[in-house]
């Protein structure tokens, strides 16, 4: 935890140039570590197809959400690029992960991840690329996302009967993260 903490202090101090390749790629931590950590060695409340079925749900979750406000608001951003400022998708994301991360291990590994959120929201208000009430919001969307996703948890057990195989992909062109689930009846 130590080491996120160091990680999220050096990253505040980067220039604006860097601040948008940092928080682009570091809004996708406290996910990977809430899939991942209960394979090296700490304790989960889940298994692995549960863990990435709710990471899932709540990115679905919260792209739906964000992605309407965004058409819906039409917030121009602080450096005028565009009108899809309100919320923040970087924080949504990463407070999905951070939520994701504090339910499914507790606080002690909560408090690494949401200070990487924080540092994401700190980002990208200090790069000119949100304003603070929409990393605010965004943060809101991210950790609801989770809450609902582990609430429909037990839905998924009874219609998917689990017996899933997870394949992550990623697509070096598009830059795109992805995942394809298998599901055997």
């Amino acid at each position: 935890m130590k080491a996120i903490v160091i990680l999220t202090a050096m990253l505040l101090t980067c220039g604006q140039a860097r601040a948008q390749v940092v928080d682009d790629g570091l809004q996708y931590v406290p996910l990977a570590a809430a899939v991942v950590l209960g394979n090296c060695g700490v304790e989960a409340r889940h298994p692995l197809r549960e863990r990435i079925a709710v990471a899932a749900t709540a990115y679905t979750a919260l792209t739906a959400v964000a992605g309407g406000l965004k058409l819906t608001v039409s917030e121009r951003r602080p450096d005028d690029s565009d009108d899809k400022s309100f919320p923040s998708g970087h924080a949504a994301r990463a407070f999905a992960g951070a939520e994701l991360v504090r339910s499914e291990y507790g606080w002690p590994w909560g408090i690494g991840a949401y200070t990487v959120a924080a540092g994401v929201s700190v980002l990208r208000v200090a790069g000119d690329h949100h304003y603070v009430h929409d990393v605010l919001a965004g943060a809101a969307v991210g950790v609801l996302s989770a809450r609902v996703a582990y609430w429909l948890l037990p839905i998924e057990r009874q219609v998917f009967g689990w017996d899933v195989t997870a394949t992550p992909s990623y697509d070096y062109a598009t830059q795109t993260v992805g995942i394809a689930l298998t599901f055997v009846p």
